[in-house]
Parts: C-alpha cells; structure tokens; sequence
C-alpha cells in the first residue's frame, strides 16, 4: 500500500468483521485502520483484475466470434492442460 494523505471517516462494519480486523491488527502490531486500509486495497485490486479480465474476454468475444466448450472449460480450469483433438 502507497502513502498518501490519511482521511477520517466513519463506516458501519459486521461485527464480525470488525473483531477479526481487530484480532489481526493485535496480532501484527499495527492500527486497525492500517488493517482496514490493506484490506480495501487488495479488494479493489481483485475487483479491478476480474474488471479487466471480463473487458478482455468480452472484446475477444467480439473479435474472434467467442470461445467453443472446450475452450470455455479450459478457461474455467476444469479441463487442467489443452488436449490436441486428432
């Protein structure tokens, strides 16, 4: 996580959120509000890689037409290595 200008602000958490962000912040020796902050940082991030991988699929889409069965699962992990069709 960058430095940059700290802002307070006031948020409604789960209570079991906010215990397990405490426990980890106790644990670590460091504010909650840094557990917090690293928390949201890295889950922006993911939500901003699945953006961009759904922008990637969606123009290869449109550009090559879409992906067949095989290819789908492939992607999704299901089918682990490419088997060559003879």
């Amino acid at each position: 996580m960058s430095v940059s200008k700290q802002v307070r602000t006031t948020i409604s958490l789960p209570a079991t959120s906010l215990s397990a962000a405490k426990r980890a912040a106790k644990a670590r020796r460091v504010k909650l509000s840094t557990v917090v902050a690293e928390a949201l940082d890295l889950s922006l991030r993911e939500q901003q890689a699945k953006d961009r991988a759904k922008a990637a699929f969606a123009r290869y889409q449109r550009a090559f037409g879409g992906f067949n069965q095989e290819e789908l699962m492939m992607l999704d992990g299901i089918i682990p290595e490419h088997r060559v069709s003879r």
